[in-house]
């Protein structure tokens, strides 16, 4: 405000004239009954101050203790640089500032002398990764925020070159098309892919686009800020999204495989993928081959492929099948060994009756498989596991990993299939059995479970037997209960069926019960002696077992064989 003033008011805006200037202060007219005082220090910026100049002044004070006018240039300028501040907000105009100093997170800006941050992410449109190239250097931005609760000022300089950029990609996409190879500068760069500039517009090439061979990251082969030549492999226009390529820039691999290579031939390469299914070798970038699971080993037991392959290893393996025009190729490394159903030794080693020694590597309901070698396997029927013991599944016996004495029962070389037993390697104890409990005899035994149908029960010796609820009575006509041992009488003894049916009621009652006779064979069976080993083998599965049980087994069995050699005697008394 020049001319008179009449009257001024504290925190008023104004402008006044040097009248003069000292060593310490510059003398102000604004027109007011007596002249002001600025420090001269805050006239650094205008070393050619002169007497005559204006300069816009805040008041800060009309008449202070000493009956002086108080002026301050400097609030002044920040008062009018927030006037131009907003100015430049409501009026979208492009300002000048003075980069200052970088900050966390982006850059300090002078602006009408209001340091204005200016946001990383708003400097240009691909990410910066060195700030201090711009400070104290001037820049052009528009305010975008102010925040007078915080002093607070945004700028952005970003979107200034965004403006100029839309014209370039309108342009860029209106020539757009499929095959077109561009040049770009790689701008971002992520684990699936990267983004490149293709100035103006940006474009993703995905990882997989890259390189015919597999990598794991981006950064293998490219790096940021790297200007390379892609092909556009396709255009949304609506989404405006392009997709980029670079293998596609060089021949596919499969083009230059050698041509001799075709089945059975022998391959070397590198694991680069290994799943569940299979592992994947390259023979050279861009050239792979599955190798599924069951081509790893003649074990038909390796079930996780990551057990037996790792990435990186470097194997060889042989050619199962190849096309060219569909680029897929299978592979097997279990061909690099002979297979052991093959060998000239096969029908010899694993003849019916011989022992073997296997691992334990599936349970099923109706039994259990085992591996005698890598490749070789057989079948063990849960009710070939034991003679006395009935059990329900094979888990009850033994669990998977260990290992097992087997006999084979029979061999099937053609279809790969081996019968195996393991109570076989045991001489059958039912032999001794029949000669044990016949029709009629009596044996202490034990109730070990009951049903509707009866109750199942423990003989000696570990074996079970079977008692009709009819004839689960005891002679005051109360029911035995679970736990309880008394003498039962054998009902029938069937060796074939391994099956004895007991009573409890004829132990006392008088009536008759019915025997069921035994079935005739099909030829004259010929009974077995009691052998030791089979009274050992007995004794030691029974834990119910008594002295006296064992007793009388040795003594019958003594008996037995002074029948059988009486006639003979007799023959040679005559």
């Amino acid at each position: 405000m020049k001319g008179t003033v009449t009257s001024v008011n504290e925190s008023d805006l104004v402008v006044g004239i040097v009248v003069g200037i000292n060593n310490r202060d510059v003398i102000l007219n604004i027109g007011f009954k007596s002249d002001g005082l600025v420090p001269l220090a805050e006239f650094k910026d205008q070393p050619s101050l002169k007497i005559g100049d204006s300069v816009d002044l805040f008041i800060e004070e009309r008449e202070n203790a000493m009956g002086q006018l108080v002026l301050s240039r400097r609030k002044a300028k920040l008062l009018k640089g927030w006037e131009n501040v907003q100015k430049a907000l409501d009026k979208d105009e492009v300002i000048e500032g003075f980069v200052k100093r970088r900050t966390k997170g982006g850059l300090i800006v002078d602006v009408f002398g209001i340091e204005a941050f200016l946001p990383g992410s708003q400097i240009d449109v691909k990410p910066i990764r060195d700030f201090d190239i711009y400070v104290n250097k001037n820049i052009e931005v528009k305010v975008v925020k102010i925040n007078y609760t915080n002093d607070n000022v945004v700028v952005s300089h970003k979107v200034l070159i965004e403006k100029d950029l839309e014209q370039q990609k309108a342009v860029i996409l209106t020539n757009l098309e499929k095959g077109q190879v561009l040049e770009g500068v790689i701008k971002n760069m992520t684990n699936f892919g990267v983004f490149i500039d293709l100035g103006g517009v940006d474009g993703l090439l995905h990882i997989t686009d890259i390189s015919w061979g597999r990598i794991s990251h981006p950064e293998e082969l490219l790096k940021l800020d790297q200007v390379v030549k892609v092909v556009v492999l396709d255009f949304d226009e609506d989404k405006k999204r392009i997709s980029l390529g670079m293998k596609q820039l060089t021949p596919h691999p499969w083009e230059s495989l050698a041509t001799d290579i075709a089945i059975g031939s022998k391959v070397k390469g590198k694991i680069v993928n290994v799943a569940d299914y299979g592992a994947f070798l390259e023979l050279q970038p861009g050239v792979e081959g599955l190798i599924h699971v069951s081509e790893m080993s003649w074990s038909q037991h390796l079930r996780n492929p990551q057990d037996f392959i790792k990435v990186g290893d470097e194997l060889q393996a042989v050619v199962l099948t190849i096309d060219r025009e569909e680029r897929k190729m299978s592979l097997g490394i279990k061909q690099l060994t002979e297979d052991p159903w093959t060998r000239q030794d096969v029908l010899a080693k694993y003849a019916v009756g011989t022992p073997h020694k296997g691992i334990v590597r599936n349970l099923t309901n109706f039994g259990l498989f085992i591996e005698l070698e890598e490749g070789i396997d057989g079948l063990v029927h849960v009710s070939d596991l034991s003679w006395t013991k009935k059990i329900k599944h094979p888990s009850e016996f033994i669990k998977v990993g260990e290992s097992l004495d087997v006999q084979v029962l029979e061999l099937d070389a053609t279809n790969r299939r081996l019968a195996l037993s393991h109570k076989h390697l045991e001489e059958n104890p039912w032999d001794t059995f029949e000669t044990i409990f016949t029709a009629g005899s009596l044996h202490k035994c034990t109730i070990i479970s009951k049903n509707d149908k009866g109750a199942v029960l423990e003989l000696p010796y570990g074996i079970e037997g079977f008692c009709a609820t009819k004839n689960l009575v005891k002679e005051d006509e109360s029911k035995p209960e679970v736990g309880e041992a008394y003498d039962f009488k054998v009902l029938e003894f069937s060796k074939d069926d391994r099956r004895i049916s007991l009573s409890l009621k004829a132990t006392w009652s008088t009536e008759e019960e019915k025997v069921a006779a035994p079935q005739p064979a099909s030829a004259p069976r010929k009974k077995a002696p009691a052998k030791g080993k089979s009274i050992d083998k007995i004794n030691n599965e029974s834990e119910k077992s008594t002295l006296g049980d064992i007793e009388a087994l040795s003594a019958l069995k003594e008996k037995m064989s002074a029948a059988k050699a009486k006639p003979s005697d007799e023959a040679k008394a005559e």
